[in-house]
């Protein structure tokens, strides 16, 4: 370094050095002005988490219920090496050691009818879920106010809502609406009976504890026609047999609820071979999940997950083998 460098390093050192003895200067004059301004507390809450947007005519209001957590475990996905899954995760900045999975569902205003897409935990939640209700009714709803309730697939975290654990139903006016499919599988008792332990008997257990007291009044809709004005079922198979997306269209405007066909959008949107612990059927759910993800990406639809971080919509990109969830811009319904 020749002398003029240095010299223009020192005077630049020194004028920082300057700068930052006026800044303490004037921070330890200002501080007595400040000492008699207690800050403020700590909330340790979340603001009500509800967020509306718009297809068309049609308001939507996506509602949180919180997220269950627990230790990642091997089995989680079926088919990656344990090192794998926690690379996805932390590229995604998310817990490696953790799995967290968000629970979001969908009131579908049609102007016409309040219908609920799934309705999450209810009061079998994990500690860190369970606060659907609360959220539902920060966004202006009461269960009276529900004319239908239509139901993806008969896992706990989209039913249990309907019916407290002492049996109390949730939302006694509404009509309740499941697949054809899906029922036809989970009301089977040969079916149930197959199922003798672990996760199935637990699924075919809770289903039949939450809809055997309303057996007689469910309605079944088919794939590929409206469950209400504007909402088509479409099925997705895999997940459940029956599983089902919805496809919500107004005007001009189009959205796909695509419920399940992933679980968490960093591991098995970017990941879509990778097959959950949850699937019923990994290799259907597999060209499921190919399908959907394809056709999206395809078509830049705006899609909803039931497991993304809230608010859970956004639209899908290619990315190599995989694919990438861009998160939609925050809008104001107007």
């Amino acid at each position: 370094m020749n002398r003029s460098n240095l010299t223009r390093n020192k005077r630049k050192i020194i004028m920082i050095t300057r700068r930052s003895a006026l800044l303490g200067t004037a921070a330890a004059a200002l501080a007595p002005a400040l000492a008699g301004h207690a800050a403020a507390p700590v909330s340790g809450h979340q603001a009500p988490a509800f967020y509306r947007f718009k297809v068309g005519d049609m308001e939507i209001t996506a509602i949180s219920d919180g997220y269950g957590a627990f230790p990642r475990i091997d089995g989680f996905v079926k088919n990656a090496d344990a090192k794998d899954v926690a690379a996805a995760l932390g590229e995604a900045y998310l817990p490696t050691g953790v799995v967290r999975i968000p629970f979001t569902t969908l009131v579908v205003n049609t102007a016409g009818k309040l219908v609920l897409l799934d309705v999450g935990n209810g009061d079998m939640a994990a500690p860190t879920s369970g606060t659907w209700m609360a959220n539902f009714r920060a966004a202006g709803f009461t269960p009276d106010m529900v004319d239908m309730i239509v139901i993806s697939h008969m896992h706990g975290d989209h039913i249990n809502g309907l019916r407290l654990k002492d049996g109390t139903a949730v939302f006694p006016k509404a009509e309740i609406k499941v697949g054809a499919v899906e029922a036809a599988f989970w009301f089977n008792a040969d079916n149930a009976a197959k199922a003798s332990a672990g996760m199935m008997k637990t699924n075919f257990d809770n289903a039949a504890r939450v809809f055997a007291p309303i057996a007689k009044d469910l309605s079944h809709y088919a794939w590929d026609k409206e469950v209400a004005p504007g909402i088509t079922a479409i099925g997705a198979p895999g997940h459940t047999p029956g599983h089902t997306m919805f496809a919500i269209a107004s005007g001009k405007d189009n959205f796909l609820a695509v419920s399940d066909i992933t679980n968490i959008p960093a591991l098995f949107v970017r990941h879509p071979d990778w097959a959950v612990l949850f699937d019923t059927d990994a290799d259907v759910a597999r060209a499921t999940r190919h399908k959907v993800l394809d056709m999206v990406a395809a078509e830049k639809m705006h899609v909803g997950f039931y497991h993304a971080d809230f608010p859970a919509n956004g639209y899908i990109e290619r990315n190599g083998s995989g694919y990438n969830l861009i998160p939609a811009p925050w809008v104001m319904p107007v």
